[in-house]
């Protein structure tokens, strides 16, 4: 089977399995509200029951409701998109075709539909589409674990961007992209080497193309327009989509947006102020602080229980630490070494195993045998929640780093005082102690640009199974 043939009937089928997430909807909500109809509610088809007066308004919210899940690309499985984004999708493309229904039925004045069944019927269509495409993903991405339909992609530059974007699509198989290598003017593989592997020059893009099967192409840097638009020439011919990443990418706040000023596209670089947009996420960080401290209060008592019996000293340690805005501010942790930790730092400080301005010690010998369970499950950061109460801190951003240790930095930490700390980020759920600072920096910097709801709540619930884990935590 050819592959438009292919995709037409993939398209087909989720069509269908719409439809019927549609007819199943209804006819839910025509079972729960069965009291409120003027008609006898029966196990014949709702379609085809004459008795049925708003027959005709499902089949029109069938219709309706396709049209709206196709414009909104909803008969695609594009891999590269995260799942909260196709639900996102969904809930978007659910509200416009119920609205759209509703203000119909008004319009054509069809009396005595109960509004219950209409929202009853809205929610179980955004259930169900939600559900099944969830369910999809999962599938895809088992047959793409097994070699079905995976793509064949070549990077143009093999600088810092490129092999940042071949580790990320390393990290994510589900979408099926194997980066074969590189092409860049200016870099070549020597004997030995364990850096990307090159595979020729941008001129060398045909013949590689060709030899290696390429099904898309990256392009990382940003050359002359000459070079720009030959790449672009070529892979049209040998039909290779391409994908260009964004110049300065990394240094812009939000999401980019493309619309035309005639036939023009633009590309917009947001430039929404991270204050306003985040105008809900002190809401979200005292509510959910506060249930869990009620649900995790017990806990408390006993690691801090089992801290006062293994040494003497106090139950916490508290640490100045640099918040929004420079504001300094005093971070609860359950104390994890011994009582004069701070005064043994010098001593140590030769056996530094982290560079940047962070002291870390796999072994350290300050750390206490309760300690060294507390930090590998990061359990002495729970009372931070303190913290998010107070509002000093957030569940969810950069880590404050020590006083002393920050005030050796350069000024790439005023980035990151722009927003309140957090207790876990993206360093934690990306290596914790194991990673360098400089990437620790970059990905706080991308995440204070790029912050969203559905962001933080990717990072909370993918920092539980790294927790449990207990890796590169010391």
């Amino acid at each position: 089977m050819s592959p438009d043939r292919r995709n037409f009937s993939i398209r087909l089928l989720y069509v269908a399995i719409d439809v019927a997430a549609i007819y199943a909807s209804f006819y839910l909500a025509f079972w729960i509200r069965k009291g409120a109809l003027i008609f006898p509610f029966s196990s014949q088809p709702l379609i085809f029951n004459e008795s049925n007066p708003f027959r005709f308004v499902l089949i029109f919210w069938i219709f309706v409701a396709v049209f709206v899940n196709n414009s909104h690309g909803l008969y695609v499985t594009r891999r590269e998109i995260p799942e909260s984004i196709e639900v996102w999708e969904t809930l978007k493309s659910v509200f416009l075709s119920s609205l759209i229904a509703i203000v119909s039925i008004y319009l054509v004045k069809i009396e005595k539909f109960p509004r219950s069944v209409l929202m009853l019927a809205g929610c179980f269509m955004f259930i169900f589409f939600s559900f099944w495409r969830v369910c999809k993903r999962f599938l895809v991405e088992y047959l793409v674990s097994q070699g079905y339909n995976n793509f064949n992609v070549v990077i143009i530059g093999a600088g810092k961007i490129g092999t940042a974007l071949a580790e990320e699509i390393k990290k994510k198989p589900g979408m099926g992209i194997k980066v074969v290598g590189f092409l860049d003017d200016f870099k070549v593989n020597k004997p030995g080497d364990n850096g990307p592997k090159i595979l020729g020059k941008i001129d060398d893009f045909v013949r590689v193309a060709r030899r290696e099967f390429i099904n898309k192409m990256f392009i990382t840097i940003h050359h002359d327009s000459k070079v720009f638009l030959n790449l672009l020439e070529q892979a049209k011919s040998l039909n290779i989509a391409v994908r260009v990443i964004p110049q300065g990418f990394d240094l812009t706040s939000g999401d980019f947006s493309k619309y035309n000023i005639g036939f023009i596209p633009i590309l917009e670089y947001s430039d929404v102020q991270q204050f306003r947009r985040q105008a809900g996420k002190r809401f979200f960080d005292f509510t959910a602080s506060l249930l869990l401290s009620m649900v995790i209060s017990p806990f408390f008592l006993l690691l801090a229980l089992l801290i006062k019996l293994g040494t003497p000293g106090p139950v916490f340690y508290k640490s100045k630490r640099y918040g929004r805005g420079g504001k300094v501010f005093l971070m609860y942790k359950f104390r994890s070494m011994v009582r004069n930790a701070d005064d043994l730092m010098d001593q140590l400080r030769h056996q530094n195993e982290a560079d940047g301005p962070i002291f870390k010690i796999k072994k350290d010998p300050r750390i206490t045998e309760v300690g060294r369970f507390l930090r590998k499950y990061s359990l002495d950061e729970l009372p931070q929640i303190i913290n998010v109460l107070r509002g000093e801190m957030s569940l969810v951003g950069p880590r404050p780093l020590p006083i002393s240790q920050i005030e050796k930095e350069d000024l790439r930490q005023l980035k990151r005082l722009e927003v309140r700390p957090g207790i876990t980020g993206l360093w934690q759920i990306r290596g914790r102690s194991d990673i360098s600072f400089e990437k620790l920096v970059k990905w706080d910097i991308w995440y204070i640009n790029n912050w969203s709801f559905l962001l933080d709540l990717n990072i909370l619930l993918q920092t539980i199974p790294v927790v449990l884990k207990g890796q590169g935590a010391y």
